[in-house]
């Protein structure tokens, strides 16, 4: 299989999160997923642009970029802002844990990502913005015979 790559970038609206992630699914059907595995994909992207929209620009217009990458059987996401930044990622990614508590957020984005995602990485740097790092992997699986 050859490489592959993708990016986008779109303003920070609540619309285009659905838009980021049907064409990250798009992206990612020459991989042959499973019905499951285009789901997991889509909300893990769907989760990582949210928090854009909600925590990184707090209702105010930014950009956000999500590259993907095929490579071998893996797809590779990259989700940023430049928006406000994590203080304490670690604080952050445990389940639960929202800053927006009067909005009734979950606090469950990065534990969705986490769970729906073969691997999961957030780098933050308070004021300047945040990248999600996401990978899965579409091995083939081998049927008993």
């Amino acid at each position: 299989m050859t490489k592959n790559y993708l990016k986008l970038q779109f303003y920070s609206l609540p619309r285009n999160q659905a838009f980021a992630r049907d064409a990250v699914a798009a992206f990612c059907l020459e991989l042959n997923p499973t019905l499951a595995d285009l789901s997991d994909v889509k909300t893990a992207v769907s989760e990582a642009v949210t928090n854009c929209t909600v925590h990184a620009y707090k209702g105010n217009l930014g950009l956000v970029t999500v590259e993907c990458e095929i490579e071998e059987e893996q797809l590779h996401i990259k989700i940023s802002d430049t928006g406000r930044g994590i203080p304490d990622v670690s604080k952050a990614i445990q389940p639960f844990f929202t800053s927006a508590p009067s909005e009734e957020r979950s606090g469950m984005g990065f534990t969705i990502m986490q769970t729906f995602m073969d691997e999961f990485k957030v780098n933050s740097i308070k004021g300047e913005g945040t990248v999600v790092y996401m990978s899965k992997s579409f091995k083939a699986e081998v049927e008993n015979v």
